[in-house]
């Protein structure tokens, strides 16, 4: 896992790249939120869509909700991103779409618009 800290405005985000799979499980998530916490101090995180299990992107599994309720709980705010036009989940476009309307969890296709939306919330 590589973490870097973009700071602008007095706002820190934690760009987090990773070959592996980092999120596979609600325990991972917190272990996750925990670590970039502790190196960073961000609350803020841009994190690559490969670094999260694809039980995650189907919906059946509850773990996108359990996940995401960790990083509400939590007061952390993250962008994943990604291609999210490979699922064909109706259920998923409407919770990615929902979600994106939010403040807290976003779904974005690059890197450079989930540091420009984590900047203004």
């Amino acid at each position: 896992m590589n973490i870097n800290v973009i700071k602008e405005n007095d706002v820190k985000i934690a760009v987090v790249n990773s070959s592996e799979v980092l999120i596979t499980d609600v325990q991972s998530a917190l272990d996750f939120i925990a670590t970039v916490g502790f190196e960073t101090g961000c609350h803020r995180i841009v994190l690559n869509k490969s670094a999260i299990c694809e039980d995650f992107f189907d919906l059946k599994t509850r773990l996108a909700g359990e996940v995401l309720q960790k990083f509400i709980n939590y007061n952390v705010k993250v962008a994943i991103v990604g291609d999210f036009s490979v699922y064909n989940s109706k259920s998923l476009r409407d919770f990615i779409y929902e979600s994106n309307k939010g403040k807290n969890i976003f779904f974005l296709s690059d890197e450079e618009k989930a540091i420009d939306k984590l900047r203004g919330v």
